[in-house]
């Protein structure tokens, strides 16, 4: 089996600064503030994904399940997370994401609270050349 069915990234990813802001200006959904992870999945095969996100100050909240098919990318906010409960808007949090195969996943926010502040943060995959 050559690396490109094996698919590229890693299954265990983590971030720690995760934050809904409470508010938001503009239309909706596109100035909607958000926290948001992309997921690209190069393998052959369709990969079971499942986050589980931590607090400060209340329990985990564990197992979102998505599926992300082969050779797919999936955007997925965290303001859409609602099964098994909603994430809370203004709560910072960290989340742990855990895959079958390797994938790669990028974390993003957007914070339209006011008129003159927005924010995007990005965290990019590298590969090394013996992997």
């Amino acid at each position: 089996m050559t690396n490109q069915n094996l698919g590229y990234g890693k299954k265990i990813w983590s971030f720690a600064g995760g934050c809904i802001p409470l508010t938001s200006n503009g239309k909706e959904p596109a100035f909607t503030s958000h926290d948001k992870i992309a997921i690209l999945n190069t393998s052959a095969k369709d990969a079971t994904i499942t986050i589980m996100i931590q607090y400060e100050g209340r329990n985990p909240v564990d197992k979102y399940e998505i599926t992300l098919k082969a050779r797919r990318v999936k955007k997925i906010r965290f303001n859409d997370l609602i099964d098994p409960l909603p994430v809370p808007l203004d709560t910072p949090f960290g989340f742990v994401l855990t895959s079958d195969l390797k994938v790669i996943v990028q974390f993003s926010r957007v914070d339209t609270s006011n008129d003159h502040h927005a924010a995007f943060i990005t965290t990019p995959y590298f590969k090394k050349q013996n992997e």
